[in-house]
């Protein structure tokens, strides 16, 4: 989290780490523990958790170096995300959707919300270019505008442009040159990210 950047904001999200799993869940093992809180919060604050893989020889290069968050990891044979089985797609970090805010940033990918939170702007996710789903809508209408953050890549430009054409209250904001909201920020720093809403 320290190498791209969101180790401020990484105890706000309550992450973890998988140091040893329960047996049938030996896949888990060595995993980055990504919860999703329920903005209530109390005893049953989480209504459930994702996996993503940090294996060494997935997340750094031959020298040792973190490749993300500007370059591609490398993850061969399986995903970088694991989701409990018989799961559903959720929107990450809801906690924002009741913040006192004119507006809100929606993204593809909880690192990426985690980047904005890290730069004083409520934010909010969905797990990738197919899991949005219609129910995800209503809580956004009450914003007066949603910035949805477009990959600097064709699919994310796509999904962005998709889903700004359900809501009459969107911007679609497209970060260019295969950024996405992790990469600009650990690239150009806080206030050029903020600025690409037209924050000061």
């Amino acid at each position: 989290m320290k190498a791209r950047g969101l180790g401020d904001v990484a105890a706000q999200f309550t992450l973890g780490y998988v140091g040893s799993a329960l047996t049938g869940h030996d896949q888990r093992a060595g995993s980055l523990v990504i919860p999703y809180l329920r903005p209530a919060g109390g005893p049953h604050a989480v209504a459930t958790i994702r996996f993503r893989c940090i294996a060494p020889e997935c997340v750094r290069d031959e020298t040792g170096e973190y490749l993300a968050p500007r370059h591609k990891e490398t993850h061969r044979g399986h995903g970088k995300y694991l989701t409990l089985p018989g799961d559903m797609p959720r929107l990450f970090n809801t906690r924002s959707l009741i913040a006192t805010s004119p507006m809100i940033v929606v993204t593809e990918g909880e690192f990426d919300a985690m980047a904005w939170e890290a730069v004083g702007v409520p934010a909010t996710a969905y797990q990738g270019t197919s899991s949005w789903r219609d129910h995800f809508i209503p809580p956004l209408l009450g914003f007066g505008t949603v910035y949805i953050i477009a990959d600097g890549d064709k699919p994310g430009i796509e999904a962005a442009e998709k889903l700004a054409a359900q809501l009459p209250n969107a911007k679609v904001v497209i970060l260019g040159d295969g950024h996405d909201s992790n990469s600009y920020l650990h690239e150009f720093g806080a206030a050029a990210l903020r600025e690409r809403i037209g924050l000061k």
